[in-house]
């Protein structure tokens, strides 16, 4: 049995949010370590990154190398089958005028970076382990973890406080089976890389969201002409179909007027991947001698790309609460309780958004959305990553809402939206 490695944190998973909180920590003068289970660089997806990122990115020192690798993001496009409308929101048009743009990036350079930065700061960092076990510890004993590396050496880590950032492996939720799905939102996803698409507004930098029959596709333009495309759909969707998983892709871009253009010549240069159960919560984010940040805790529907900048903001805030913790743990579980009541309420308005994403009114309003009560901007706002209960941001997303409520009662009785300008609602 190996000799017990005695630190202060040990962080489950090396992708963004853990190489965040680690190098947070390392930098503070902490004994960290970092366990990641493969081996940088790797594939990933979460390419879009967020305007409300950058200020983290300056705090960690990888701004400028993130911008070095990563490709300018002005905003972006919506796109709808049902009418070929495209509809562009650019960052600059938001209330927040320090949310400007933001990046594309290739997620295996993008958490190498993360992960190099961390071990930069002083963290301890192993590839290639996998953590086999984890007995919880609690009144003054200290948990233990047990773990594997590629030459199956073991490992057993005593750390004063674990934290879970296993990404959607949500290593202590599985563990504990807390992990509950969204019930409103039985989604799965389908993806892979391509070269040779024929797309003006994602050559300018744009992440494209189209709306299509039972979901909708992404399509993100990356560094080197290589684009990330992936369609998320009912689960029903997934459960008609017999076949591969790429076969099942290709068939959706034909089906869709809108994406069968632009994909006519595309080059599949990665594997097809897919992933079901998308969206879950776990029933607790922390216990006596634990917290899970990021994907570990909650994942939702990518729409608005926002799985990276939770990752990173939880980390962030999950440091803050470690460095309390490790003085005292009563008052760092306090405080990670309090952090949680705020995660879900933050979730839950962008939830409000994608629990309704196939809903005939809410994607008309997003084709042609009013920017009476400032709707437009309060959106954009919120497609920046600008999550702040302020009255000044939160007022343009009620007055969204209530329009929604309104045109959906007329929706119900038959009357068909054809378009909603900044003046008047028009219905048919």
């Amino acid at each position: 049995m190996p000799e017990d490695d005695l630190c202060d944190v040990l962080v489950i998973g090396g992708g963004p949010g853990g190489s965040t909180v680690a190098a947070l920590l390392a930098d503070k003068g902490k004994n960290v370590v970092l366990l990641e289970k493969d081996k940088h660089p790797r594939f990933h997806i979460g390419e879009s990154l967020l305007p409300r990122n950058l200020a983290i990115f300056e705090r960690l020192g990888v701004l400028a190398e993130v911008a070095g690798m990563g490709l300018l993001k002005p905003g972006a496009e919506f796109v709808s089958d049902e009418t070929g409308m495209r509809v562009q929101f650019t960052f600059v048009e938001g209330l927040d005028t320090t949310l400007t743009h933001s990046y594309q990036v290739k997620r295996a350079d993008f958490d190498q970076a993360l992960f190099a930065n961390a071990r930069r700061k002083g963290a301890r960092t192993y590839e290639h382990t996998t953590v086999l076990d984890v007995i919880l510890g609690g009144d003054g004993v200290r948990p233990l973890v047990l773990a594997r590396n590629a030459d199956d050496r073991r490992f057993v880590f005593k750390p004063r406080l674990l934290i879970d950032a296993s990404g959607r492996d949500a290593f202590l939720g599985r563990k504990f089976r807390s992990i509950e799905a969204n019930k409103r939102q039985s989604t799965a996803a389908v993806f892979a890389h391509f070269r040779n698409l024929k797309n003006d507004a994602a050559a300018a930098g744009y992440i494209a969201v189209h709306f299509a029959t039972g979901g909708w596709f992404w399509m993100i333009p990356l560094p080197e002409g290589v684009f990330s495309v992936g369609f998320v759909g009912d689960a029903d969707v997934f459960k008609a179909h017999r076949g591969s998983l790429r076969d099942f892709l290709f068939e959706r871009f034909k089906e869709s007027p809108s994406m069968r253009e632009q994909m006519k010549h595309a080059e599949l240069v990665s594997d097809v991947f897919g992933t079901g159960n998308y969206s879950y919560c776990a029933k607790s984010s922390c216990g006596e001698t634990y917290l899970m940040i990021g994907d570990a805790f909650a994942f939702i529907d990518p729409i608005f790309s926002t799985g990276v900048l939770f990752a990173m903001a939880s980390a962030e805030i999950g440091a803050e609460i470690a460095l309390k913790w490790l003085e005292n743990p009563k008052t760092g579980l306090r405080l990670a309780r309090n952090a949680e009541r705020r995660a879900r309420k933050t979730m839950n308005r962008i939830r409000w958004f994608i629990d309704r994403v196939n809903h005939p009114v809410l994607r008309d309003m997003f084709m042609s959305p009013s920017d009476r009560f400032q709707m437009r901007a309060g959106l954009i706002t919120l497609l920046a990553g600008n999550t702040r209960r302020s009255w000044r941001y939160t007022a343009p997303l009620v007055a969204f809402k209530g329009m929604f409520y309104v045109l959906s009662v007329a929706h119900r009785f038959g009357f068909r939206i054809s378009a909603i300008a900044p003046s008047r609602v028009a219905l048919e």
